[in-house]
């Protein structure tokens, strides 16, 4: 009688992650398998859950025959030297293009429609004039076409904004304008006034917001606005205040920072053009 052995599990998370939730949920979905929350010199898996994972667990554990991100990025598996027969799988959604498309319209119609003005009137108690703005004059450019990207793109067109793509190859996408490589950056910064980045993070993609490329903005006018969802790493932060108390740029909302937690005292919280989540 050949006797079976449980495929075992270990759940490597960081960044504020806790595992327990985890392994709970594994242990009732896969009640036949062996699940571990992984520590130094733990039992060989043959799958783990992870996210951002140390180059420590990946020595150790060297029988991995699946590594599962509970996110969609894996930039941080990429830095990493991993088992040569390891295949690695991302989330390719999961709800996290719902919570994108929220975040993306909600601080574009924010920003163009100049609640942050009301708000600030509001506390004052005074009664101002707004001329309306037109669409048109918006156009907002996605940095980035995946999975995501392309979903926010479709969403923002729905409010009648131009919408312009940019990604690493060329891409075809009904109602958004693309471009693509090296070549089509400049245009597409240049035609774009909101630049949403939801690119991934590589060695190609870090530090491309920066001084440069956001000046290229609204073909280099001053009234451009960045919305960064994507990973903190592509901002360049000592470029931003500069441009924003310039005029170059009208604002900024940032959900992602090189260091995370942003620390108390980082300049980003106290600056009136920058929204901070």
């Amino acid at each position: 009688m050949i006797k079976l052995v449980p495929m075992r599990i270990t759940v490597c998370l960081s960044d504020n992650n806790r595992p327990e939730p985890w392994v709970e949920s594994l242990r009732r979905a896969l009640p036949q398998a062996e699940i571990q929350v992984w520590a130094p010199g733990a039992a060989l898996a043959d799958h783990a859950v992870v996210w951002a994972p140390p180059q420590e667990f990946l020595d150790e554990q060297q029988r991995l025959r699946g590594l599962f991100n509970i996110g969609a990025g894996v930039d941080a598996l990429l830095r990493l030297k991993l088992p040569p027969h390891t295949r690695i799988v991302r989330l390719d959604d999961a709800g996290m293009s719902v919570q994108m498309v929220e975040y993306v319209c909600h601080t574009l119609i924010r920003h163009f429609r100049e609640f942050e003005v009301y708000e600030a009137d509001a506390r004052e108690g005074v009664w101002s004039y707004r001329r309306p703005r037109a669409h048109r004059d918006f156009p907002v450019g996605v940095m980035g076409l995946g999975v995501l990207g392309e979903r926010v793109g479709k969403a923002i067109a729905q409010f009648e904004f131009p919408v312009l793509g940019w990604s690493r190859s060329p891409k075809q996408i009904e109602g958004i304008r693309c471009f693509d490589g090296a070549g089509g950056l400049d245009d597409f910064l240049a035609a774009s006034r909101v630049l949403v980045c939801l690119l991934p993070l590589t060695a190609q993609t870090r530090g491309i917001l920066n001084r440069d490329t956001l000046g290229k903005l609204h073909g280099g006018r001053p009234g451009g606005y960045l919305i960064n969802v994507a990973r903190g790493a592509h901002l360049v932060e000592e470029d931003l205040i500069p441009l924003l108390d310039a005029g170059q740029l009208a604002g900024a909302a940032l959900d992602v920072f090189t260091s995370e937690p942003l620390a108390s005292d980082h300049p980003f919280w106290r600056h009136p053009k920058i929204t901070v989540t």
